[in-house]
């Protein structure tokens, strides 16, 4: 395989991308793609190693004299020191709800979804049940007005596409535009008395925002955990549902509740939501035998990663019980999807929904990938019910 070649966007590696990520993994483990501008990993543990390394590899690329749109400025573009206090006002009022009864409203909302779907001939998963369970579920952790989901999933979608700019510069404009809009909606939020949620909490400890900086990235940060949480949670719900209409037999082995909290975890390690980040060398270094010189992106494959065998024997079965490494599902540390609690969740209430319903899930249809790199979904998953 040519290295320059490799296009995550080909329709054949969008259906399966793990075989062409596991012969880039084993000849080429580190490699330059011309198109991306960007040295690619798909090992593990460079992986990790780049991400641990906050000093030498950048998030923000104000440090390597690049330019950060105001906008933009949130705890996923930030570096520690300066994320630490909005990325800790953030996960405390995460962790300050009460997620148990928001997993019960979750499995209520769910419920409703599949009762009203039960008797159709077919339906598509992603529009009618990924879509508005994530609004409902990330809408009721913020305490926030659930927006229309169609009119959300169309500026999400825009948003979800712009972060292939590097390989598609035609999605950053509208993804710019769409950034404006869900600002605005976050202005609204900010300005109303709101209900208990995250906002609330948010709002009550950060006190009067004198900091012009702090109130910004408060704000910036806000929309990122709902866009985050909310295409996070479609993407691994799509996926995880995807995936269980071709192995039914897994279902069932979740119904014992330690089988279930791996299980969630491995449905995401096997075929998770995000595909890769990237950061930026402050200094010349060396990963493998490359060397990386400072201001070059390097682009970590976290699909390519979740399959490496040296971290994840048999990495091409689904192992429910699988206890052996972490996975790069969801990033890694202090850049970790702000939506992983709420999409963790998602799956939960997702499984336990599809095990007390009478009638299993098949596929009705040939399932279309979205378009996107960064993030892996789908556009469409037909399915129905059946006994």
């Amino acid at each position: 395989m040519s290295l320059t070649t490799y296009d995550p966007l080909d329709p054949s590696t969008l259906t399966d991308p793990y075989p062409v990520l596991a012969t880039l993994r084993r000849s080429t483990p580190v490699f330059w793609h011309e198109g991306m501008r960007s040295w690619a990993l798909t090992r593990y543990d460079d992986c990790v190693t780049v991400l641990r390394d906050h000093a030498l590899f950048a998030r923000d690329r104000r440090r390597t004299g690049g330019t950060v749109p105001q906008p933009s400025l949130s705890v996923q573009s930030l570096d520690p020191p300066e994320q630490s206090q909005v990325r800790s006002l953030f996960m405390n009022a995460l962790h300050a709800q009460d997620l148990v009864a928001v997993e019960r409203r979750a499995g209520r909302v769910l419920a409703a979804f599949l009762d009203e779907i039960t008797g159709r001939v077919e339906f598509d998963v992603m529009t009618e049940i990924a879509a508005p369970m994530a609004v409902a579920v990330i809408s009721d952790l913020l305490g926030v007005d659930q927006p229309d989901v169609h009119s959300f999933a169309q500026t999400s979608d825009a948003i979800m596409r712009s972060m292939d700019a590097g390989l598609d510069p035609t999605t950053a404009e509208p993804g710019r535009i769409a950034r404006q809009q869900l600002s605005a909606m976050v202005e609204t939020w900010f300005a109303a008395s709101g209900r208990p949620g995250v906002l609330s909490h948010v709002r009550e400890h950060v006190g009067p925002l004198s900091d012009a900086d702090l109130g910004q990235y408060v704000r910036n940060t806000a929309r990122v955990m709902f866009q985050g949480g909310y295409s996070t949670m479609v993407a691994a719900v799509g996926n995880a549902v995807h995936t269980l209409m071709r192995y039914p037999q897994v279902l069932d082995q979740m119904r014992d509740p330690a089988v279930l909290r791996t299980g969630v975890d491995e449905l995401v390690r096997y075929d998770g939501p995000v595909q890769g980040t990237s950061r930026i060398a402050t200094a010349t270094t060396k990963i493998g035998d490359v060397t990386v010189r400072a201001g070059a992106t390097v682009l970590l494959l976290f699909a390519a990663a979740n399959h490496d065998p040296e971290q994840f024997p048999e990495p091409e079965r689904l192992l429910l019980g699988r206890t052996q490494g972490r996975h790069l599902g969801y990033g890694w540390g202090t850049h970790a999807c702000i939506g992983t609690l709420p999409a963790q969740m998602a799956l939960r209430v997702l499984v336990n929904g599809l095990l007390q319903h009478p009638m299993r899930l098949r596929l009705a249809g040939e399932p279309l990938r979205r378009r996107t790199a960064t993030m892996r979904v789908f556009e469409s998953l037909p399915a129905a019910f059946h006994r």
